[in-house]
């Protein structure tokens, strides 16, 4: 048998051919690409799971309704893990610009990597909305960067108003995560509430994301004899450091933000949760009949209760699915950019930048965390809820309105 000869092509040549094949494969005009990111896989990974299933229960509706589609095409979702750091989200943001070549992004919910990832959406020109990332500098970072919940400067307000008003407190510690600027961010806008409203800081001090013991944080505490302990960080440490206070003979309530709301928070705390309270997004026996209908397709799918930080990606998915709806009704040459072209051509600009002003153009969409009006900063005015743990249970306790925080 006589050998065939040998086709050897050079690098150049190997190169192109790989180019080509990646870039056929990549190009798909038959569908909309959306990407999201979050943790999935450490410490906060419910916050990402959150996030991923309030997604899919938002695609579950279009596919029922609109068999999947919009504008005619099929939207596909890819999801990526940036396992809780920032520097891994702004690699995946990357992947999912430049080899998914997404049309929109959603995430992340921590604002530590929020704010890493979204520079590269702005630069991009890719609308990226962060369903539950509070801290104020997300949406600096720029016009193509949303989110669908409130802020932190909003939040700590709440919760120093809630500790001053409703608990009738004077005296408070603060034991913040240094890692971690929703929890710096958070602390400090509730110490500037707290003590406008009469009240005082006994002592500040810290703990970094991953510590397993807070003894000596806790002791310095107990030795300044607060009525309470502000905790803004996020549920795994603020389940541990209820256990430690309370071992410690540290009975007074322990108040947290919205990094508190997890099904892990009391799996994690345990009894020692009872006495607490937490800001949040919504109440899970809240009438509304969107969050009931909601929570019906959520636990028919996912056998459980959602947390807020589902609530907000679904609200955030639909915003979404709704902006590029109107995309295809009223535009649809630019519509068609969207799926053909690649970020950062002509066309494809010309598209997001349409895509991107009905975002911002949201206004009274009635979504299952409340009625979304995004502001002339891309952020969403609503009301906050205060959650308080009762044997073993998240309980309702009031609503704050944006109305009643001075300017």
């Amino acid at each position: 048998m006589t050998s065939r000869p040998t086709l050897r092509l050079g690098p150049v040549a190997i190169a192109l051919l790989a180019f080509v094949a990646f870039g056929c494969a990549a190009v798909r005009n038959d569908e909309l690409v959306i990407g999201e990111f979050g943790s999935l896989t450490t410490n906060d990974a419910t916050f990402g799971i959150s996030t991923q299933r309030g997604v899919e229960v938002a695609l579950d509706e279009l596919t029922a309704k609109k068999e999947g589609k919009i504008g005619g095409l099929k939207v596909r979702m890819v999801v990526e893990d940036d396992r809780g750091v920032a520097d891994e989200a702004a690699t995946v943001v990357q992947k999912l610009i430049n080899q998914d070549r997404v049309i929109a992004v959603i995430g992340e919910v921590a604002s530590s990597r929020s704010l890493a990832g979204g520079p590269i959406c702005q630069q991009a020109g890719v609308p990226m909305i962060s369903p539950s990332s509070t801290n104020p500098e997300v949406t600096k970072k720029g016009d193509f960067i949303f989110r669908m919940c409130f802020l932190d400067d909003f939040q700590g307000w709440v919760m120093a108003k809630f500790v001053a008003e409703d608990l009738k407190l004077k005296k408070v510690a603060v034991l913040k995560d240094v890692k971690s600027d929703y929890s710096v961010g958070l602390a400090n806008y509730f110490t500037q509430a707290f003590q406008s409203m009469g009240g005082t800081v006994v002592l500040e001090t810290s703990y970094s994301a991953g510590d397993a013991d807070f003894r000596a944080a806790l002791t310095s505490i107990k030795a300044k004899s607060p009525q309470a302990v502000i905790v803004p960080g996020y549920y795994t440490e603020a389940g541990q450091i209820a256990r430690q206070a309370r071992e410690l003979g540290l009975k007074v309530p322990l108040v947290g933000g919205d990094g508190w709301e997890s099904e892990k928070l009391i799996e994690i705390g345990g009894e020692a949760m009872n006495g607490c309270f937490y800001s949040n997004h919504w109440a899970l026996d809240a009438p509304d009949p969107r969050l009931q209908d909601f929570l019906k397709a959520y636990r028919e799918k996912f056998k459980g209760d959602p947390d807020a930080i589902g609530g907000l990606a679904y609200d955030a998915a639909n915003v979404l699915f709704q902006s590029i709806d109107q995309l295809a009704a009223q535009d649809p040459k630019a519509f068609a950019g969207l799926s053909s072209s690649k970020a950062g051509t002509d066309e494809r600009k010309a598209a997001d930048r349409k895509l991107r002003d009905l975002i911002a153009a949201t206004a009274q969409y009635p979504g299952v965390t409340g009625i979304i009006t995004l502001d002339a900063n891309r952020d969403a005015s609503k009301p906050a809820v205060i959650i308080e743990i009762k044997d073993g249970k998240k309980i309702f306790r009031t609503s704050i309105a944006p109305q009643s925080k001075p300017a």
